[in-house]
């Protein structure tokens, strides 16, 4: 299992100050999904603390697999996807799934994550 906490003011003023942060961390889809709301910060700081969560359910933190190989979907109950780095080692794992959760304040964006096996889901 992982968790993570971002701050959404923090990501607010990273997104200003770094313009090109969003492509290089986060997949179309969720710059796609996120850019539809008035405060995509809130979104993508959802996102980014998802991200570590997964990361750190396997055992493992961001230097080691690449962000846009972790894909928090929204809408709905969040879906994780993995590709690249993070799907080869989920499968090193025996990892077939992931389970998370996702709640925010004005301030911070909290995610948990379970990383799953065959037998457990």
């Amino acid at each position: 299992m992982g968790i993570d906490l971002a701050e959404i003011e923090r990501v607010r003023l990273v997104l200003e100050k770094y313009p090109r942060f969003a492509e290089r961390c986060f997949t179309e889809h969720e710059r796609e999904y996120a850019f539809r709301f008035a405060k995509p910060e809130r979104r993508l700081a959802a996102r980014f603390a998802g991200k570590e969560a997964v990361m750190k359910s396997m055992g493992t933190g961001w230097r080691r697999i690449r962000w846009q190989d972790v894909e928090i979907t929204g809408g709905g109950k969040p879906t994780v996807r993995v590709f690249g780095t993070a799907a080869r080692r989920a499968e090193m794992l025996g990892v077939t799934g992931f389970e998370v959760t996702i709640t925010h304040t004005d301030k911070d964006a909290m995610v948990f994550a379970i990383a799953l096996r065959e037998h457990e889901r």
